[in-house]
């Protein structure tokens, strides 16, 4: 499934300059006056792009991702930075106006993944029973750690991995087509934002309550703006790392007293200290939109905070590599028709409740893909609503790794009629 390879490139410092010229120059492009890149942008997402370049990287073996620490930089460093910096400004009052319907749309995303798995492992056991090219208790072992990525994150789906004894072998597959299948649906989320109104009009959606909070937040961004001096820097600087080492710290002391005292709750991820970091530090920056650090949103808190999130999509890009996909072909295509189930009932839902796009993106992605995802879904609408993705996210996280558990009882039950 995968093979050993000899990367060109093996120094990190290496890497993270030419992942940082990558962001650049799909930015310097996105924003060109010039006809052919206004044209590109139009059809193909710059986000995409930002995941896509740097999977380049390891497809064409310059490099060579397990050996890298990027990845584990961006995401235990930038990324709880960038949730303290994205919750900094958020207006708890407004949040609460979207209503139900996000929470609906997120618990129907969870609900999807759940059912989709079994269904899967069912439909192709009566339709082509060999495509796989795997024994059936490996391949259902394999695919709750894809469950518990696509509920939570990275925590819940190591989490699986252990619970359900996962061999390397079919976890490496796993990853890649968690990747390459969720942010398969990532570019069709994304081209979606440019046709949200189209798509309310299609669900009769009432979309006033997102557009509101994104003219209060843009409203409170405007009131307090101002060009950033090097001391506003440095204090963004010192709250969001400063929250970040506490957050850490923090982490360290709850994760394991939990899973020494009260490892039953493992089920529900508070024995990974990935998951308190995520929460600590989203609590944290909650916390700080109740006080004067707020006003730090007009000196360009956010969009730091989008910066961090962006290299993180770098780092996660280049962990793909889009050859795989040839190499076991049957395995993505019960990834793909996982997903379809998934998408099918959030598209089903949504419109028998009418929901916003936003609410079915958001919702979608604070599943599949969790705090690395939704902030940056959210943000594609408006850069002010980032942190409703940020919220969604969390409690991705806190059910991930039950919602998997419980898929992956479903799959081996499946598995036995093959």
């Amino acid at each position: 499934m995968t093979h050993e390879i000899d990367p060109w490139i093996t120094n990190d410092a290496t890497l993270f300059g030419i992942l940082a010229a990558m962001l650049g120059g799909i930015f310097l492009t996105a924003k060109s006056e010039n006809p052919f890149w206004k044209k590109f942008y139009k059809y193909i997402p710059a986000l995409l792009l930002c995941y896509f370049l740097p999977s380049l990287l390891t497809t064409f073996e310059i490099i060579d991702p397990k050996q890298s620490r990027l990845y584990f930089m961006a995401s235990r460093y930038l990324l709880p930075a960038a949730l303290i910096l994205l919750t900094l400004s958020i207006d708890f009052g407004e949040v609460k106006k979207l209503g139900p319907k996000a929470l609906i749309m997120f618990f129907t995303g969870t609900v999807g993944v759940i059912i989709g798995g079994p269904i899967s492992i069912l439909l192709f056991s009566v339709i082509a029973p060999d495509i796989i090219g795997a024994n059936p208790e490996e391949i259902w072992r394999g695919m709750t750690t894809v469950a518990g990525s696509w509920i939570g994150g990275g925590a819940n789906q190591a989490a699986m991995k252990e619970v359900f004894e996962v061999s390397e072998g079919i976890f490496s597959a796993m990853v890649t087509v968690d990747v390459l299948v969720a942010e398969l649906w990532m570019a069709f989320l994304l081209i979606g934002v440019a046709k949200a109104k189209n798509i309310d009009a299609r669900f009769k959606a009432d979309a006033s309550s997102v557009l509101a909070l994104q003219e209060k937040m843009e409203a409170y961004t405007a009131s307090i703006s101002k060009i950033p001096t090097f001391n506003d820097l440095i204090y963004i600087l010192a709250i969001a790392f400063g929250a970040t080492g506490l957050a850490h710290g923090l982490s360290d002391i709850i994760a394991p007293f939990i899973s020494e005292n009260y490892p039953v709750l493992a089920k529900f991820s508070l024995t990974s200290g990935f998951f308190w970091l995520v929460v600590i530090a989203t609590t944290i920056g909650i916390a700080l939109s109740f006080t004067k650090a707020r006003n730090l949103e007009g000196v360009g808190a956010s969009k730091v905070g989008s910066v961090f999130i962006y290299i993180l999509v770098a780092t996660i890009g280049m962990s793909m590599n889009v050859m795989e996909v040839f190499e076991n072909p049957g395995l993505f295509a019960v990834g793909l028709v996982w997903m379809f189930i998934h998408v099918g009932l959030m598209f089903l839902v949504a419109k028998i409740i009418k929901a916003p796009y936003f609410f079915l993106a958001v919702g979608s992605k604070a599943n599949i893909g969790g705090a690395a995802s939704a902030p940056v879904v959210a943000a594609a609408f408006h850069p002010a609503l980032a942190p409703v993705g940020v919220l969604l996210a969390v409690l991705g996280y806190a059910l991930g790794t039950y919602g998997a558990y419980i898929c992956g009882l479903l799959m081996q039950g499946a598995a036995g009629v093959y």
